[in-house]
Order: C-alpha cells, then sequence, then structure tokens
C-alpha cells in the first residue's frame, strides 16, 4: 500500500495546509509526462523512507489547475516542501531519492545519528 496521498483543488488545502498537516511533501504532476512517472517510483520511495515523520501528495495539475496557477506551477515534475502548510522549498524537474532527501535534511533529522 502507498504512502501517497493524491489530492485535488477541493482537498488540498485540508490535506496540504491544514492546521493538523505539519511537513507535507507535495508532487505536481501529469500521467502523460514521461519525467512525472519516472518519478512516480522516487516519490514513493521517499513516502515510506519518512512515513510518519512526512505527509506525501502527489496534484495532478491537469485535474487540479486551480491548485498548480495558485502555486506557480510552469513545468512538471515539481516538487515542493510545505511546512505548516506555507511553501518552504522545492525544484522542478526529474530528481533522484538523493535531491529529495538534500531538501528534506533540514526539516526531518534522521532517526539514529549516522543512519539517513
Amino acid at each position: 500500500m502507498s504512502n501517497v496521498i493524491a489530492v485535488d483543488d477541493t482537498t488540498f488545502t485540508a490535506a496540504v495546509e491544514g492546521s493538523d498537516a505539519g511537513l507535507v511533501l507535495v508532487d505536481f504532476w501529469a500521467p502523460w509526462c514521461v519525467p512525472c512517472r519516472l518519478m512516480g517510483p522516487v516519490v514513493d520511495a521517499v513516502a515510506a523512507k519518512y512515513a510518519g515523520r512526512l505527509r506525501v501528495v502527489k496534484v495532478d495539475v491537469d485535474r487540479s489547475p486551480l491548485t498548480a496557477y495558485r502555486f506557480g506551477i510552469r513545468s512538471i515534475p515539481t516538487i515542493t516542501l510545505f511546512k505548516n502548510g506555507e511553501p518552504v522549498g522545492g525544484f522542478s524537474g526529474f530528481a533522484t531519492k538523493a535531491t529529495i532527501d538534500v531538501l528534506l535534511r533540514s526539516e526531518i533529522p534522521p532517526l539514529h545519528a549516522g543512519v539517513s
């Protein structure tokens, strides 16, 4: 079972900006986008690695144009990190799990010293 939640224009606010959201990684994507599909397993791996410490959601920009417009998404895939409902970092384009780990490092300390 995946730890990634699909959200849309109607559920984004509750899932990402809600009072209990905490730290949320958002993957803005589309099914026709080849780099987005290649990022799928990477995003799934990040969600599994940080389960319980990070919420991971996917937004299909074709089905959620208002959310994509609101956050200025101009290219996909775009990864955006939200903390307490506010965007605090991110990037566009294909990335490895290590790249996402770098983005998260300042917000999520390792569970055990020396283990990432």
